[in-house]
């Protein structure tokens, strides 16, 4: 499993004309689902995140989580975090999860997140989506199950 996590002041996702989902402060997290994930690695990546100490304290350093300054999270699925451009200019995602996979991983790490309360948003699974966000920082960090970043 993999993410982009970034710390936003605000963010929403747009299908169709419409917002399908929206945050104040939080994290913006797009989530991307390999084909040899499962359901223990949607719960320990969504631990991860709620805990990650990326926001700021009282002093200005970074020793916050997204628990303790009480954010939500938009969670927006994104297959081609598994895209592998190495030497070719045309990605391959054959690491990436079949979508059946990928849509049940995606909502068992939205459902971790909230089962540690957090106010959780979406994006539209397999939908064209617009993504906005305002990284306030900036901050983004990347995050890979297999730490091969």
């Amino acid at each position: 499993m993999r993410a982009v996590v970034q710390r936003v002041s605000r963010a929403r996702v747009i299908v169709e004309g419409r917002v399908t989902g929206e945050i104040g402060v939080g994290l913006m997290i797009l989530l991307g689902i390999g084909r040899n994930d499962a359901s223990a690695v949607a719960v320990s990546m969504a631990e991860k995140v709620a805990h990650l100490r990326i926001f700021e304290d009282d002093e200005g350093k970074m020793n916050r989580s997204l628990l303790d300054v009480k954010g939500s999270a938009l969670v927006v699925s994104q297959f081609t975090l598994y895209g592998d451009a190495r030497g070719q200019r045309r990605p391959s995602f054959i690491a990436a999860a079949s979508p059946d996979q990928a849509k049940k991983l995606y909502e068992e790490f939205s459902e971790a997140l909230r089962r540690l309360g957090v106010s959780v948003a979406t994006g539209v699974f397999k939908a064209m989506m617009s993504v906005e966000s305002v990284n306030e920082g900036p901050v983004t960090i990347l995050l890979d199950s297999d730490k091969a970043f």
